[in-house]
């Protein structure tokens, strides 16, 4: 009806729609990244040293040889920049998130931040936003112009050509692919197989573990701050800085004192996924409950709707595709994280406990090629199961039932 072009759409109709949930899915990815500073800037594969000179090698570093002093300055650091970055970055972001709810009311929670008020009375983004307006109208008008072309033209013998040459590569690196494979199962045994689906159950139960432990307290701690504005003010800001910290920063901290208490990695493992992912349900849940219109809130306190029976008919059918979200990538994350937290080198001694996780680290480490790949295909075939099997239900559900646009 309004005839709006690809771009207009997306940016007057889609993009704020999805502002909220993209603000704080894009914060929790800022904290992913951070995750993985460690293991991507330091790593050993068939006994040779990968090295990046970064914060996250510093403190991988000086983990190797045990040296905690050192340990805790990296981890000041890094802290540091997180908290600037969070003042300049992730603040003024979430603020003018808020504008996208879809409210009918006026909400209470207004967030604030000075460096969005700067940037909003900046007449250079007022026309950075104009030029990257008038672009992108330009740009969509040369690609939906429909040209005439001559079809005898369009598929003639290069057109022919191509399209041997490209199938033709297609199949060649198909079998070669086959080949390949085969070759490295080939040396998989009997005994290994069994041994990669024992590790894969264990890993699954410490994933799985760490996702129900994380979902208990992050799912009512995130409906308290994103609903009492007070609350948010004060928690908010700690819980952004807290989750940029990279869990994989702390490791070598709490490997010292479950070495110090002699605990190992088969129960502190779980905990060790539990600080890698439990920001991203808490997150998500803190979208949704922030995301829900002040009217039906209203509404709900209106009618005396209180404990149990908000949480029914307002709060969980609120949160629920939020949640779902939060939980998805919780769960890719632990699988994620079960690589780094079922084997852990600290002090020059491997601390390790069996997994699917520590199986492709330890495969790594030595250069054992046939395992670290058919690891690799076993986690993700489980992943793409739990994907198929329950989470794109419940995303299907959250759909069809649990839309505030219905």
């Amino acid at each position: 009806m309004m005839k709006l072009n690809r771009w207009m759409r997306m940016r007057k109709l889609e993009l704020p729609f999805a502002t909220t949930g993209l603000v704080w899915n894009s914060l929790m990815s800022w904290a992913g990244g951070w995750f993985f500073l460690m293991a991507c800037e330091m790593f050993i594969v068939k006994g040779k040293d990968f090295r990046l000179p970064g914060i996250g090698s510093f403190i991988q570093l000086s983990a190797n040889n045990g040296d905690i002093t050192r340990v805790l300055i990296g981890l000041l650091v890094m802290i540091l920049i997180i908290v600037l970055l969070d003042l300049i970055i992730w603040k003024p972001l979430v603020a003018w998130a808020q504008k996208f709810r879809m409210d009918n009311v006026l909400a209470e929670d207004e967030k604030e931040s000075i460096i969005l008020d700067i940037f909003r009375s900046s007449k250079i983004m007022e026309r950075l936003i104009e030029k990257v307006d008038n672009f992108a109208d330009r740009l969509n008008l040369l690609l939906t112009r429909r040209k005439k072309i001559d079809e005898r033209k369009k598929k003639g013998i290069f057109y022919y050509g191509f399209l041997f040459i490209f199938f033709s590569l297609i199949i060649y690196l198909f079998f070669n692919g086959v080949l390949f494979f085969v070759r490295f199962f080939y040396q998989i045994t009997t005994d290994d197989l069994l041994f990669m689906l024992k590790a894969g159950l264990l890993s699954f139960l410490r994933t799985t573990s760490a996702i129900i432990i994380a979902s208990l307290w992050t799912i009512p701690l995130g409906v308290v701050i994103g609903m009492k504005p007070k609350v948010a003010r004060v928690l908010q800001p700690i819980i952004q800085i807290a989750a940029s910290v990279p869990a994989t920063a702390l490791f070598p901290i709490i490997i010292y004192f479950l070495i110090k208490i002699g605990g190992g990695l088969g129960f502190g493992s779980i905990f060790l996924m539990l600080l890698g992912t439990q920001w991203y349900i808490l997150f998500n849940v803190i979208a949704g409950a922030s995301a829900i219109p002040q009217d039906l809130k209203d509404t709900a306190k209106l009618y005396n709707i209180n404990g149990w029976r908000k949480w029914k008919v307002l709060i969980l059918p609120a949160i629920f595709p939020y949640l779902v979200t939060g939980l998805i990538t919780a769960t890719g994350g632990a699988w994620n994280a079960s690589i780094v937290s079922e084997y852990v080198v600290f002090g020059g001694e491997v601390q390790k406990t069996i997994g699917l996780g520590s199986l492709i680290s330890e495969a790594s480490a030595v250069g054992n090629y046939p395992i670290l790949l058919a690891s690799t295909i076993l986690m993700s075939i489980i992943v793409v199961s739990l994907n198929r099997l329950v989470w794109k239900r419940l995303f299907t559900l959250a759909e069809e039932k649990f839309r505030l646009d219905q």
